[in-house]
């Protein structure tokens, strides 16, 4: 390691890291991605940095590997290692004693260390989005352990010891986009157990023992296949509590997961009856029921270009192709957004998409504006970060480089705060420019610029609600 270090020149956040003592260390995007690749990996200083409690390296596809000589950073309480193209993980992890947050997320990994297991203090456990076809058994000696997330995997199962009774403070589990076939019945041992989300799996029963997790307010199984139709049109509405009802009302035991739909269905019907203080909170579900079913109605009518009644103009120009180059736009019409909390639930919707589909942002990213406020023909364009004006959603008028410094120092701010813990907002995405020289950007006749991806929309377009 000391030879390496000689033949190496020391990268100045790590040498800056060393001299000030810091606690935290964020690598990330482009600009260190070039050096992981000239240096083939990381500075082997950066292990020597014992008194880090918080590292993130993130957004650095040439880091394929991490030595084993992280078990040297024995401070480490959140490790971060996400959107990179890890295909291990060493062993020696499991020497991070204090580690509370592991974040291996949009990896390329295919499996896990068993030493994970040896982490007592780990909370969050984040291994979304790689290509794992098994959970090492063993993570219920990880009695800590309050969330883990485990989609878009290859898993054809999950650990039984995942079910037992040690993982008392476990809250949360995401396990969509894999290949499970089973749920144990033993889940009803998950005491706190609140979210459930086994979404697009191999699943064709429910235990009837989910009814007993008595604090189970989220689940999710759409995309599986169930034999129980009426259960399984229930699952796609996403009516957590009536599911929980019918299973309930369905009876445990051996052989009640084999009734025929109907008696099952009565079973449910009585249940539902029982009591009438019941009565408000079927009232509840039954006005859920319905908003479920009406934006099951809403049709997306796509047309062609010629067809459109009503087309907007949006030109490309030539220099935004070698920095964000694809846009796709449509106009809708028909939804209603006065009512209740609709333009809220329609903004939370789209920030799923956000996180989700659109892998926060570095894939798409969503930009609702009020057609009505928009003035065509618009314009796709790449500016300098020096002439890019915008006003921000909430703020005023900016230039682009203005506005990424000041949210730069609202970042490092709610680090200190939040103890130097993940940022949140806007704040995220700042790194998805790095590098870049010139910004894209979405431009008005009036040369107004509306959007500014992947960061924020023009408070002039923007959708508010109106009584």
């Amino acid at each position: 390691m000391a030879d390496e270090d000689s033949s190496l020149a020391i990268w100045p956040e790590i040498e800056k890291a060393e001299k000030e003592n810091r606690r935290e260390l964020v690598l990330q995007g482009s600009a260190f991605d070039k050096k992981i690749q000239d240096s083939c990996g990381l500075h082997p200083r950066l292990y020597s940095l014992s008194l880090l409690n918080y590292l993130e390296i993130s957004q650095c596809p040439s880091l394929h590997e991490i030595h084993e000589n992280i078990r040297h950073l024995s401070h480490l309480q959140s490790l971060i290692l996400c959107r990179n193209k890890l295909t291990s993980v060493p062993k020696s992890i499991g020497d991070l004693k204090a580690i509370k947050v592991l974040d291996l997320s949009v990896n390329q990994l295919q499996a896990l260390p068993e030493e994970i297991c040896a982490l007592s203090e780990l909370k969050t456990l984040n291994v979304s989005c790689n290509s794992i076809t098994a959970l090492p058994d063993g993570l219920s000696k990880c009695v800590k352990l309050a969330s883990i997330n485990v989609s878009k995997n290859a898993l054809s199962r999950l650990p039984e010891d995942l079910w037992c009774s040690n993982l008392e403070l476990l809250s949360s589990i995401i396990a969509s986009e894999n290949a499970i076939e089973e749920l144990s019945s033993d889940v009803h041992k998950l005491a706190a157990l609140k979210v459930l989300d086994l979404s697009c799996n191999k699943l064709q029963e429910l235990p009837f023992e989910l009814a007993d997790c008595s604090k189970l307010k989220e689940t999710n199984f759409k995309g599986n296949k169930l034999k129980d139709k009426r259960l399984e049109k229930m699952v796609n509405g996403c009516q957590t509590k009536s599911v929980l009802d019918y299973l309930r009302a369905g009876g445990r035991g051996k052989g009640k997961g084999k009734q025929q739909d109907g008696e099952a269905g009565e079973k449910a019907d009585a249940g539902r009856n029982v009591s009438k203080k019941k009565s408000a909170a079927k009232q509840k579900g039954k006005k859920e029921a319905e908003e479920v079913d009406e934006l099951n109605r809403m049709v997306v009518r796509v047309l062609h270009v010629s067809e459109a009644p009503t087309a907007v103009t949006v030109k490309v120009s030539a220099g935004i192709k070698d920095v964000r180059p694809y846009i796709v736009c449509c106009i809708v019409k028909g939804m209603n957004l006065r009512q209740g909390n609709s333009l809220k639930r329609f903004l939370v919707a789209q920030t799923k998409l956000h996180d989700e589909i659109c892998a926060k942002r570095t894939t798409a990213t969503i930009a609702t504006h009020d057609l009505g406020l928009l003035k065509a023909p618009l314009t796709y364009d790449a500016r300098s970060p020096d002439t890019l004006k915008i006003v921000p959603l909430g703020r005023k008028e900016i230039k682009a480089s203005d506005l990424l410094k000041h949210l730069q120092q609202e970042a490092d701010e709610q680090r200190k705060q939040k103890k130097r813990q993940n940022v949140s907002g806007l704040h995220k995405y700042l790194q998805l420019l790095d590098g870049k020289e010139l910004y894209p950007c979405l431009v008005d006749a009036d040369d107004h610029v509306v959007s500014f991806p992947p960061i924020t929309n023009s408070e002039r377009t923007k959708v508010i609600y109106v009584n």
